[in-house]
This record gives structure tokens, sequence and C-alpha cells, in this order.
């Protein structure tokens, strides 16, 4: 049995083996931790070989939210394997999330939904499309990492996540990464990993 677990979430288009170079990355400072980087339940609907969480074709600003709502029965699933493969069911306090640009959106949705209450999510990248009332968990600990020239998901959106997230009592911080577009930096890895071992 772990002590910890370490989800990583990929994004639209990609697959869990594409995020377990983070593992390595992460795993010195986390010696106990186990980590698991699930492939999405669903192909990359636009081609490829990728996986998504759900799909974005045709999503707007009106039916994102309804689609992340209909893929959470999915994710939650998916979640809650990895959670009993390492003996960790009944301790969601031990597990952190930790997703970029769509994965990040359904980590944040876990917890703003109220669905869980993990230890820590780490969302690189990330919106927060949930609907209101939002009901995190005031013991998680979100960290938001986004880079400040991200032309995919404007860094506008880390700033709403954050402020909406606050509001509704979570333990949250937010850092912009300067000149960073939309993707994954040494600095921010830093950043997550010092979150997460903490």
């Amino acid at each position: 049995m772990a002590v910890s677990l370490v989800i990583l979430l990929h994004g639209v288009g990609s697959r869990g083996a594409d995020m377990t170079p983070l593992a390595d990355h992460l795993a010195p400072c986390l010696p106990d931790a186990a980590f698991e980087a699930p492939d999405g339940p669903d192909p990359f609907d636009q081609g490829g070989p990728g996986r998504q969480w759900f799909s974005i074709s045709g999503v707007t600003e009106a039916n994102r939210a309804g689609r992340i709502a209909a893929a959470r029965p999915a994710f939650d699933a998916a979640v809650s394997a990895l959670i009993e493969r390492h003996g960790l069911s009944g301790h969601a306090e031990r597990v952190a999330l930790l997703g970029f640009s769509q994965g990040a959106i359904m980590a944040l949705d876990a917890i703003a939904s109220g669905s869980w209450r993990f230890g820590a999510v780490i969302s690189f990248s990330g919106r927060l499309a949930t609907l209101a009332p939002l009901a995190p968990s005031p013991r998680t600990k979100v960290l938001l990492l986004h880079g400040a020239a991200d032309p995919v998901i404007p860094p506008t959106e880390a700033q709403s996540a954050h402020k909406r997230l606050s509001a509704a009592g979570a333990d949250i911080s937010l850092s912009l990464l300067p000149g960073l577009g939309h993707s994954i930096s040494r600095e921010g890895l830093d950043l997550a990993a010092a979150r997460l071992a903490a």
C-alpha cells in the first residue's frame, strides 16, 4: 500500500504516458508516493491516437460545463479505481491530482463540485468551468500554475478560478509564470513539487 498517490491527468489529444516524465521529476521530492497517469476515457475525436476527458468539438462557454458534468462519472470511476489499487480507499486526503489543460479542468471540477476531498490539486494551464454553487474542501491545498503568455487558455481563467474558489473557501494560491505559453515549465514543476512535498 502506498503512503500517498499522485494522479497525473493529461490534456486533450494526449495520453497518460505523456505525463510520466513529470513523475520522474517529482518522485525525488515524494519518495513515499506512487504515481499513476491514466488515459482519458474516450478517443480524441479530432484524429490521432490521443485521448480526451470530454469532447472539445463545438465546445462553447455555454455548453462546456455540461460536458464536464457528463464526463464526471467516468472520471470519478477511473480515479476511484486507481485509489483502490493503491489501498487508499477512504483516504482521499493522501491523494493529489496534477492536471494539465483539460486534465486540470477535470481536477478543478473534482474539488469544486464537492465530489472529492483530495489532499492537493495542482492545475497547470487550466480553467474552472464548474457551475455554482462551488463546494471545495478547505483541507485541499490548491495551486494554480499558468503561463502569462498562454494563447490557448488565457491566464485570466486562472485568475477567475482563484477568485471563485477563494470565495468558496478553498485553500488556494496562484502563480502566473512570465513568458510561458500553454505548457509546463521547469519552474512550474519545481513549484508543484514543493507544494506536494509540503
